[in-house]
């Protein structure tokens, strides 16, 4: 019987096998375009990716759809159109499996950049952490500096004047009584030596001289002042009235120094 209906009815036989190949056509048409996508796709994924926004998801996504459409349309565009077989069915099942392949190539889009925005609003959340911590510790150092600069100002310039007189008095004061004490011990350690030169003057009969002797002080004191008074030139002349065993003393401990041309001529050691 079925030879036989087959025989009586060779058009279904011939519409059954127009079917199967658009069918195979059609599938190895879908490959082909699946396999464009995924390069698409690569060469997409390598040109970078964008932050979406809630407000901004929609319209990008339509117009990564209008691209790939587009895309699509260059490459059908290329290709000779073949005729297909006006069968409704075949045609209905078609365009279901082509929206379903579409419809799932858009879910892995959609889900891939969802997880792209997912990752970027944790590295948005770390960061406006990190600012948060920068700008309490900007915060900290404004208050530290605010109170630095206060102490500063309450230290007036009269205050500091007033100190440094105080500290310039006491100085005054700690030299004199360095001065009357070396005064002292020069006077008790050092007198003038009258009596002893008038004795040894008699006894060797020797003219008593009218030059007045000063003392060991006050030697020290003529070459400390020439010393801060006119340190270019702090040589002092060798005078009559230095009694020449003090002159020997000094320069004998380092005390004085004699002009290296004129030995006539001593300076007072610049211990300072």
């Amino acid at each position: 019987m079925s030879v036989n209906q087959q025989d009586l009815d060779p058009d279904s036989t011939t519409d059954m096998e127009d079917v199967t190949n658009a069918e195979e056509e059609l599938i190895k048409e879908c490959e082909e375009m699946w396999n464009d996508m995924e390069e698409c796709q690569k060469k997409l994924s390598l040109v970078g990716t964008e932050t979406l926004t809630d407000s901004n998801a929609q319209p990008s996504l339509l117009i990564m759809q209008a691209k790939c459409l587009t895309a699509e349309l260059s490459q059908w565009q290329k290709e000779s159109p073949e005729i297909i077989p006006l069968n409704e069915e075949v045609l209905v099942t078609l365009g279901k499996e082509e929206f379903q392949k579409l419809r799932h190539d858009l879910e892995l889009v959609l889900s891939t950049i969802q997880s792209k925005n997912e990752k970027l609003k944790e590295d948005l959340e770390r960061e406006q952490q990190w600012f948060d911590e920068q700008q309490q510790i900007l915060e900290s150092l404004n208050v530290l500096h605010n109170e630095l600069k206060h102490q500063v100002l309450t230290f007036s310039e009269s205050r500091i004047f007033g100190e440094l007189k105080t500290k310039m008095h006491d100085i005054k004061e700690y030299k004199e009584k360095l001065l009357v004490t070396l005064g002292e011990f020069l006077e008790d350690h050092f007198p003038l030596p009258d009596r002893n030169v008038k004795k040894k003057k008699k006894k060797k009969n020797i003219q008593e001289s009218t030059v007045q002797l000063i003392t060991l002080h006050e030697i020290l004191e003529i070459l400390l002042n020439r010393l801060f008074d006119v340190p270019h030139d702090p040589y002092v002349k060798i005078s009559d009235s230095f009694w020449p065993p003090y002159v020997e003393l000094l320069l004998r401990n380092g005390i004085a120094l004699r002009h290296p041309e004129d030995p006539t001529r001593i300076r007072l050691e610049a211990f300072h």
